[in-house]
């Protein structure tokens, strides 16, 4: 198989053009998005209505404690109007928050179902070459960073910047000559935001790259815990995740060592503010400096509070925005993938053969199936009787340009007849199997089934003819009964039934818990490997194909399950051609051909006795001379 290579994880290369991409995902919200800015200008505006408010308040309070007349007519008014000020602001932050986290959770859930999407239309090149903790961390770590940024970051940021715009509107409008101390000081914290700032964001990319490493390891471990207890591999393990563990604990040091540095640093930085707004306003209010008074010294102080707030949350909340952009890029990066590509034009219909051959296509199944080609030359269309005729003519294939793996490989294969091919790991018999499925096409030479290029052929219904078994089973969530369905989605009971019956599966089935009903968790963990192999092979067999593919499917079954399998499939592979990949040559003695492979070629073909009576290397293996690895 084709190399795995590790994801290369980079900060965000275009952030206006991804942000844009994320807000092409809301689409429908507009209205939402209306009512969100109108929660944020009524939240905001609440906050600075009230710090403006401070000044009358104090301001009666001073003229009452000089005269001895106390408005408190005036004075229950202004409290009553702050009350009412921040209680709407209250409401109103209640408000857009709840819409953001609508739109932030719809948005997601459009993300993800692109995503998954896209998956599903990807090459086997593209999982071949990514590790299921590297897509994995696709749908976890990423997408929790643009679900931070979409329900919190880009309110927050709105919000900041309405805040920053209002109070400093105001306090220029309360005394100009303090507001010049503000400017100064605001100078000041975007030169240590700048500084603290593009070192944290480097730090938190490099996080991510290396959480995305420890949680693919993690995912290999669990998936291979028998495996690394059966060889005594628990301190190698363990030494492994170590180097990975550190690397990301490294890496998070970094990042959160500038991140968490920056608030204090912003906190001492506005309480310095504070304390020199405090002394110069107090002395102008003494001297009576442009109309300030102690109201007015006591709402300017609170608006120097709420104009380095929100200053210090859009710093922090920086971090948080270039990790969920570097995350979204990632995941753009993958929907922009290349789909599997299929110029297939020949099609699987339903036929009605009658007896002198004459193939007319039906609207209902049949049971039998034909070919249908359009000819682009002349317009016409022609059926062929599908019967899994198989042919390689001078095939050439690497999974890698520079490596070839097949070098002419020419074989033929008739309805009805078993092939085995037999041959070291690493001779390419998988590969044939997966020219066949075209997992990959073939650079050179051709494939052709009933005499059709399979590269004419659509990849869905070339597929739909073949049945495959793949040494590694795989079943999913669900009961005996759906996951034999697998093979064949509209089967009925009885049909699996049945094939359960033909892979010899039945009896064990029915003494499940459940029988066909019984739950199946985690790849079928509550059963033993030759029995979810068992029903690998009964998937398989009610998909009832002109081509049956078996990689390995008896190698985890014992030697007498195995003959019984065997006379169960000898009626399934009655007028069908079957494929068998075997390292245990005595399941391949029946067949009609065996190839024997070696570095990508063909250097023995023959029955059984053929290649016995020839002493070659089938010979060699099959007397056990030389040994298959």
């Amino acid at each position: 198989m084709p190399p795995r290579t590790q994801r290369a994880m980079a900060k965000p290369q275009d952030t206006f053009g991804t942000l844009k991409r994320i807000f092409s995902y809301m689409h429908g919200f507009r209205i939402q998005f209306v009512f969100v800015v109108i929660g944020i200008f009524i939240s905001s505006g609440a906050g600075i209505a009230g710090n403006y408010l401070l000044k009358p308040v104090i301001d009666n309070i001073e003229d009452a404690l000089k005269t001895g007349d106390w408005k408190y007519g005036r004075f229950i008014g202004i409290l009553m109007t702050m009350i009412v000020i921040y209680v709407c602001g209250a409401l109103s932050s209640f408000m857009y928050m709840r819409i953001m986290m609508k739109i932030s959770t719809t948005t997601l859930m459009r993300i993800r179902n692109d995503l998954f999407c896209k998956m599903e239309m990807l090459p086997i090149r593209f999982f071949d070459k990514h590790t299921h903790g590297e897509l994995m961390s696709l749908y976890t770590n990423d997408t929790d960073a643009i679900r931070e940024m979409l329900s919190n970051s880009i309110a927050q940021f709105i919000s900041s910047a309405i805040t920053i715009i209002g109070v400093f509107t105001a306090m220029v409008i309360y005394s100009w000559r303090l507001t010049i101390l503000v400017v100064a000081m605001l100078f000041i914290i975007i030169k240590v935001i700048g500084f603290v700032g593009s070192r944290s964001g480097k730090g938190f990319v490099a996080q991510q790259r290396a959480l995305g490493s420890v949680n693919g390891y993690i995912e290999e471990m669990i998936d291979g815990q028998k495996v690394v207890k059966v060889f005594c591999h628990e301190d190698k393990a363990n030494e492994e995740f170590d180097a990975l563990n550190e690397e990301l604990c490294k890496a998070a040091t970094h990042a959160n060592t500038f991140a968490n540095i920056l608030m204090p640093i912003m906190n001492n930085l506005s309480y310095i503010h504070y304390a020199m707004t405090a002394i110069a306003g107090g002395i102008m209010a003494v001297k009576g400096i442009g109309g300030m008074t102690v109201g007015t010294v006591v709402s300017y102080l609170q608006f120097t509070r709420s104009f380095s707030q929100p200053i210090t949350q859009v710093s922090q909340q920086l971090n948080s925005v270039l990790t969920a952009l570097a995350g979204a890029e990632r995941i753009f990066r993958v929907i922009d993938e290349e789909p599997e590509t299929d110029d297939g034009y020949v099609t699987l219909v339903n036929a009605d053969i009658a007896p002198d051959g004459t193939i007319k296509e039906s609207d209902k199944r049949t049971g039998r199936w034909a070919w249908r080609h359009p000819h682009k030359a002349d317009g016409t269309v022609t059926y062929t009787e599908v019967r899994g005729n198989v042919e390689f003519d001078d095939v050439v294939f690497g999974y890698e340009p520079e490596k070839t793996v097949l070098n002419g490989i020419s074989l033929y294969a008739k309805p009805g007849q078993k092939i085995a091919f037999v041959g070291s790991t690493g001779a390419g018999k998988t590969t044939i199997i997966n020219l066949i499925n075209r997992f990959y096409d073939v650079p050179e030479g051709k494939i052709r089934y009933d005499g059709i290029n399979i590269n004419k052929i659509k990849k869905d219904d070339l597929r739909r003819s073949q049945s495959i078994v793949l040494q590694d089973t795989h079943l999913f969530t669900g009961t005996v009964m759906e996951n034999i369905r697998y093979g064949k989605l509209d089967a009925t009971d009885e049909e699996v039934y049945a094939a359960a019956k033909l892979a010899n599966a039945d009896s064990f089935i029915r003494h499940l818990e459940n029988g066909y009903d019984t739950l199946l968790t985690a790849d079928g963990a509550n059963l033993s490997q030759g029995q979810r192999q068992l029903l690998a092979i009964a998937r398989a067999a009610v998909a009832d194909p002109p081509v049956l593919i078996l990689d390995e499917a008896t190698s985890s079954i014992d030697t007498r399950t195995e003959a019984l399998i065997e006379k169960g499939m000898d009626s399934l592979m009655e007028g069908r051609t079957v494929f068998v990949i075997a390292h245990r040559l005595s399941t391949v003695r029946n067949s009609h051909a065996i190839m024997v492979l070696e570095h990508g070629r063909i250097i023995e073909r023959g029955n059984h006795n053929e290649l016995i009576a020839q002493h070659g290397k089938y010979y060699q293996l099959y007397t056990g001379m030389f040994e298959l690895t």
